[in-house]
């Protein structure tokens, strides 16, 4: 089961970054300062500046900052507990930073206090267990992501087959690939009604062989699209379930 998790995880890090700016404060162009070129913190850079944001990575370590060096905006090894350095940085400047070191604790928590120094109006910080994420918060954390916990439930999703991508945050809030129900097929979003009828928001479609569209009130589903949900856990949930009753 522990094998299983780095590739579903590796897997919905894309869906991560782009529900950043499309259900959240991200707009396009906006500045985003990723500190931690780990697993997580350089796939949702990478996703990041693919999407059109101007992206800093920031690591303690000369490997990953050399990785990505040329792939981000700009790529720096620094200390990121020191508040000090990163003023000189420039990172106050920026509209959104992103906390993406994994294993130190300690590392995590004094990154979020120097950016609460710094006054970051919009603070993400991946945390590894509910306790991380509940100290975060009350030093300066605005959201909390928990990409390796609750797995069990993830892949419960993806093997029952009612979803191909799942994340769940920590405030009953989600974001799911699936397949496009029936009561979708053949109508536009505006027509099939599923922000009235079921509580969730059809972020976008993507459909065989064409780009990924932006969900629109005038966009139509057809049989086989894939559609990026989201709303609050149960009702993606159920939403995701409506395809497999008929």
């Amino acid at each position: 089961a522990s094998t299983a998790c780095p590739s579903a995880i590796q897997r919905s890090i894309p869906l991560l970054a782009r529900l950043f700016t499309e259900q959240f404060a991200f707009s396009k162009g906006d500045s985003v300062v990723v500190i931690g070129l780990g697993r997580f913190g350089g796939a949702v850079a990478n996703s990041l500046m693919q999407l059109g944001h101007d992206v800093m990575g920031i690591d303690r370590d000369a490997e990953p900052v050399h990785e990505w060096a040329d792939l981000l905006t700009h790529a720096v090894q620094a200390d990121s507990t020191s508040a000090m350095t990163m003023r000189q940085l420039g990172v106050g400047d920026f509209a959104h930073a992103i906390v993406g070191i994994g294993g130190d604790l300690a590392a995590s928590l004094m990154t979020v206090m120097a950016l609460t120094e710094l006054e970051i109006p919009d603070i993400w910080v991946k945390a590894m267990t509910p306790e991380h994420g509940k100290i975060a918060e009350r030093i300066g954390a605005h959201h909390v992501v928990y990409p390796e916990a609750d797995m069990g439930e993830r892949v419960a999703h993806l093997i029952s087959g009612r979803m191909m991508d799942y994340i769940e945050f920590d405030d009953g809030f989600a974001i799911a690939k699936i397949q496009a129900p029936s009561v979708t097929h053949e109508r536009s979003l505006a027509e099939s009604a599923v922000r009235e009828h079921f509580g969730v928001t059809v972020v976008g479609i993507k459909r065989a062989h064409e780009d990924f569209q932006h969900g629109k009130p005038g966009s139509v589903v057809l049989p086989g699209d894939l559609l990026i949900v989201s709303g609050p856990t149960k009702k993606v949930e159920a939403f995701a379930a409506s395809g497999r009753r008929r």
